[in-house]
């Protein structure tokens, strides 16, 4: 082999170990600055409660700061478009909810991003049940007898939610074509102020998030009617699953929390946050924290089984959106 053949080769060899090499040399030296994460929810939400307590743990883990940016507009798309303009390094997370990553893509007419192909995965780590609240001072104690309470005085009251085609939004408005009565519906650009303006009696009732309920419904300044989880939720025992209020077995609606990040992040990134929340959420500590602000621990998947879980739930909350006849309305 001649000397310029050889030398040739062996830049070509060092070149492809370099390539080879980059992703993980990156994960061993990240990160080497402050990580922010996107809160696509307002200040004050479960959400944004629960991202600042492992925001703290994460900060100790990395040997980072871990900012927190609440950026709420658009109903979550500010915080996702953030993701797929910005750049694939790890430094600019995000957390959603199903209503941004699996219930709009079939509301929109035009999509900003596609989150099943734009965005990677890195942590599943939380369910969100909603309650169905209403203003005590109305006279029912059961869905049954508010829906009776609305078909008699049809086109009077009002009902609140976190934003046009999110699952309370939707959740209502499928019980309103089930049951046949009507009520207008009253978006608010975040769910804290939907919900206070319930207890202040300038809304009639909504179906909310749970953790911003609470301290509320424990004051007596909402009334609880049922809660969207399959089961009973241990934080609110005496107050019956929605599918077994209104007799529809298969009526479920809860909200997840998924942190992510663009699409093209190196995978040893990916997957050294992924550990991370693993052992942070896993704490006993944790999961009291999680339980208390009114959310459900969930033991993530794998990145392939979050986004295995993204894709089952666009396609559920999918086929309800055009059962609704929403498709393509945003």
């Amino acid at each position: 082999m001649s000397r310029p053949i050889a030398r040739r080769s062996s830049v070509a060899l060092i070149l492809a170990l370099a390539v080879l090499a980059g992703p993980a040399a990156q994960a061993q030296t990240y990160p080497s600055r402050p990580v922010t994460i996107i809160v696509s929810l307002a200040a004050g939400t479960g959400m944004d409660t629960l991202v600042r307590l492992y925001g703290e743990k994460l900060s100790q883990s990395l040997g980072q700061p871990v900012i927190i940016d609440n950026r709420p507009g658009g109903a979550g798309v500010v915080a996702g478009e953030t993701i797929v303009k910005g750049a694939p390094d790890g430094y600019t997370l995000a957390v959603a909810t199903s209503a941004l990553l699996s219930i709009r893509p079939t509301l929109f007419k035009q999509r900003p991003f596609n989150p099943l192909t734009d965005f990677v995965p890195i942590s599943h780590y939380v369910k969100s049940p909603f309650v169905f609240i209403v203003d005590p001072a109305l006279p029912v104690r059961s869905v049954p007898e508010f829906i009776k309470y609305v078909k008699e005085r049809a086109g009077q009251l009002s009902y609140s939610s976190s934003g046009i085609g999110g699952a309370p939004h939707l959740t209502m408005e499928l019980l309103k074509q089930k049951f046949g009565f009507d009520i207008a519906h009253v978006p608010y650009r975040n769910s804290p102020q939907s919900i206070a303006d319930v207890a202040a009696g300038h809304v009639n009732a909504s179906v909310a998030e749970a953790g911003a309920s609470l301290p509320l419904i424990r004051d007596g300044k909402l009334r609880a009617l049922a809660v969207t989880s399959a089961s009973r939720f241990e934080t609110l025992p005496d107050v019956p699953p929605i599918a077994e209020a209104v007799a529809m077995p298969d009526l479920e609606a809860v909200s997840w929390h998924v942190i992510f990040a663009r699409r093209d992040t190196p995978r040893p990134i990916v997957d050294k946050l992924h550990g991370e929340m693993q052992r942070i959420m896993a704490a006993p500590e944790m999961q009291q924290k999680i339980k208390a602000i009114g959310l459900i621990p969930y033991q993530s998947p794998s990145v392939e089984g979050i986004q295995a879980y993204i894709k089952a739930e666009t396609e559920k909350w999918g086929a309800l959106v055009r059962q609704l006849g929403l498709e393509g309305s945003q």
